[in-house]
């Protein structure tokens, strides 16, 4: 991070990867009774509440399962032709959505909007998340 303020122009903000907790695995266990949930998001949330990275690209930001949980109440699930519903899970700084659907893919967003159109990200949330750890690595 020492060289971080000579290649962007700026102090990085602050990066946290947070840990889940007692009360944030209380949160999925109610998540997982509200909605059908992918196991992979519960499994995730199982070791981890919380990212938020405002100084990788744009910004990325994984949502607790509390948030999820409203924006599912609010919005519902996300519907994608020929794919199972998916439930909203993190943001990228630009408004754009991130769906993780009941067959494992994860879709964002082509707009930031709710109702548009998505698109294929990865195919996996590992690989997600493994090209979101790729792109902290470039950002150092």
């Amino acid at each position: 991070m020492q060289s971080f303020p000579v290649r962007h122009g700026f102090e990085p903000g602050r990066n946290v990867v947070a840990l889940s907790t007692e009360e944030s695995h209380k949160t999925t266990d109610a998540l997982v009774e509200l909605t059908p949930i992918p196991s992979d998001l519960t499994t995730m949330y199982w070791v981890i509440d919380e990212v938020s990275l405002p100084d990788v690209d744009s910004g990325y930001f994984i949502h607790p399962a509390s948030t999820v949980a409203g924006h599912f109440r609010e919005y519902g699930d996300i519907q994608i032709d020929g794919e199972e519903p998916a439930l909203v899970f993190a943001s990228d700084g630009g408004g754009h959505l991130f769906a993780l659907s009941g067959s494992g893919r994860v879709w964002r967003s082509t707009t930031a909007s709710w109702s548009g159109q998505f698109d294929l990200a990865a195919a996996t949330l590992q690989e997600f998340l493994e090209g979101l750890a790729q792109r902290i690595n470039c950002q150092l």
